[in-house]
């Protein structure tokens, strides 16, 4: 990169990091200036724009908090103090924000809960958010009742649109008792001795590999992310920002509104993503950004072309998680002009952002800045999964180009505090005490990344997701983005098996096919693409896969099943044959286990 690109790179991504820590400079963890005083900030400001707009309705500023006040004021009335909390379990819709919003107001925190959950795993979000009440809508509110004999404690229900003759002792209509209370905000008073500390929300993780755990949000945190995304993103009241990101999660819910609200600009909000509507939708709805994660991404290029997919007014596109060979398509395809990638977790303390638009990386952290950002990667032993340490006792540092986990330093301040979970052993398990001195305590993200001369980082794999075979290490991230490239696969998940006998983890890959699975020609693509570690040994046809509501894919099932045929079905494949993989039947997969085939 010649002179003046570095120079305009570098002023490009002084602005953005300028801009973000401008608006978050003013957060202070002992303030109780909280994140309903932002919100109210915002209003007094925009109070006749539009803020919210979806599928029932368009709000202003002022009509908005008038909601969201009388969500406050219900919460008081069922006897609710500050410090408590409610479970809101409802789908992408104006009320949802007013519902978390308005609690907020009286110090009530709000426990976001996945509308995807049913049976047990959704007993278990309810009964670990501590709540006795839960909020939720027509969509969902059956969902609750299922899981009642999975929750630890009697629940109160409170339904939007719950018809009359649906009530039950412990089940109640909310419209009328929300839309019969005060539109005046509540009194500063019901928050009193609250501070940024104080738990605003509680955000589950995924639970991709087990049970969700609830990620505790101060009101800090919550700040953070919305203001952070209103200086990120620059947006101005004539933007319009696109969201068809769940609410329950902090991308969606959090990102994805401050960068617009506090700003005075329209969000868009649509109950959920449709690949088909997406553009038309786009076009219609006049939106200027739009909000993503990175699979919402990759669902659009994988789809035919859109005769709406370029006719449009985006000038950014924000989010995380777009990967390095989706993301060249993504933007020419679609005609997007700037994409801001950024990397961080609900819970950590550790973020980036690739002002820079540089295409795969997730962030930037120059030379010059090294000291002032809070983020390190550290050797990681992926058989152990523990950091290595040198022989006196501290962590190594990875050399750049290298791949290591990242880690952040946990202080006092914003930008370094970690707040955990609901559960504090599992809060307990993320912190890595003397890494580089005596004493001193640090984040771990569970990412492995590495960064190059320039001062990007890659996300190369989760810690639980890369495995050891053959002496290498195989991240599964990257053998993913080969398969998806091969010829007739629509979608591959891949992931290590244990194989009796042999040291490591035998790769595994779950193939989504377009017609007819073609092992031969997979297995030339494999072979010319991916050096022998990587290639996967045992091949799993499925007919779809089965994600989270953040499309993120469930690996643990898939697992657990193995290369087993009485568990993952006849499509099995294993490396070896004429064409390369040949079916899997018991009688081979019994000389696997018995040590006479050696793969």
């Amino acid at each position: 990169m010649g002179l003046v690109a570095n120079i305009r790179r570098d002023v490009r991504f002084a602005r953005g990091l300028f801009r973000l820590l401008k608006r978050i400079k003013p957060i202070q963890l002992d303030s109780d200036v909280l994140l309903c005083d932002d919100i109210e900030e915002a209003v007094d400001k925009f109070a006749d724009h539009v803020a919210f707009e979806d599928e029932r309705r368009s709000v202003t500023f002022r009509e908005f908090d008038a909601m969201a006040n009388r969500f406050g004021h219900w919460a008081k009335s069922r006897g609710l103090r500050k410090g408590d909390t409610i479970a809101l379990m409802m789908t992408n819709r104006v009320e949802y924000l007013a519902a978390w919003i308005g609690f907020s107001k009286v110090g009530v925190a709000a426990a976001l809960i996945n509308t995807n959950l049913a049976g047990p795993a959704l007993g278990h979000c309810l009964s670990i958010s501590g709540g006795f009440n839960v909020v939720a809508d027509e969509d969902c509110w059956r969902q609750v009742e299922d899981s009642r004999p999975h929750i630890d404690r009697d629940l109160m229900l409170w339904v939007l649109g719950l018809p009359e003759d649906e009530e039950a002792s412990n089940r109640r209509g909310l419209d009328n008792p929300v839309r019969g209370g005060s539109s005046v905000r509540p009194a500063k008073s019901a928050r009193e001795g609250l501070t940024n500390r104080d738990t605003c929300l509680f955000i589950y993780t995924s639970g991709t590999t087990g049970l969700p755990k609830a990620a505790r949000i101060p009101h800090s945190r919550a700040r953070t992310y919305m203001r952070a995304f209103a200086g990120a993103t620059a947006s101005t009241p004539e933007d319009r920002v696109f969201n068809v990101l769940p609410l329950y999660h902090s991308t969606g819910g959090l990102v994805g509104i401050g960068a617009g609200f506090l700003n005075g600009a329209r969000t868009i909000i649509r109950k959920k993503f449709s690949a088909t509507s997406f553009w038309p939708d786009v076009k219609a709805s006049k939106a200027t950004m739009f909000v993503y994660i990175g699979e919402l991404c990759r669902y659009l290029v994988n789809c035919p072309p859109n005769a709406d997919e370029k006719a449009h007014k985006l000038r950014l596109a924000f989010g995380n998680g777009l990967r390095a060979d989706v993301w060249p398509e993504f933007q020419s395809r679609f005609r997007i002009p700037n994409i801001l990638e950024f990397y961080g977790s609900t819970e950590g303390n550790v973020s980036l952002f690739n002002f820079d638009g540089k295409q795969g990386a997730i962030g930037r952290v120059p030379s010059y800045l090294k000291s002032q950002i809070n983020i390190r990667l550290i050797q990681f032993d992926v058989e152990t999964e523990e950091p290595v340490r040198g022989p006196d006792g501290f962590c190594r540092p990875v050399r750049v180009g290298d791949v290591g986990e990242a880690i952040g330093e946990i202080g006092n301040d914003i930008r370094h505090d970690f707040s955990g979970y609901a559960d504090k052993a599992a809060s307990q398990k993320k912190i890595l005490t003397d890494v580089f001195k005596k004493g001193d305590r640090w984040f771990r993200t569970g990412d492995l990344m590495r960064q190059d001369d320039e001062g990007y980082f890659y996300f190369m794999d989760r810690t639980g997701d890369t495995f050891r075979w053959k002496g290498e290490n195989v991240s599964t991230s990257e053998v993913e983005q080969v398969l998806m490239d091969a010829p007739g696969v629509s979608e591959a998940i891949v992931y290590g098996v244990t194989v009796p006998g042999h040291d490591g983890k035998a790769g595994m890959a779950a193939l989504v096919v377009d017609g007819k699975f073609d092992a031969a020609a997979f297995d030339a693509h494999v072979d010319g693409k991916l050096p022998a570690y990587a290639q996967p040994v045992f091949l799993r046809l499925i007919k779809a896969a089965d994600t989270t509501g953040t499309f993120k894919y469930r690996k643990a099932d898939l697992v657990a099943d193995g290369f087993d045929p009485a568990k993952a079905g006849a499509a099995l494949y294993v490396r070896g044959g004429k064409s390369g993989y040949a079916k899997l039947t018991a009688a081979a997969r019994t000389k696997i286990l018995d040590g006479e085939t050696r793969l």
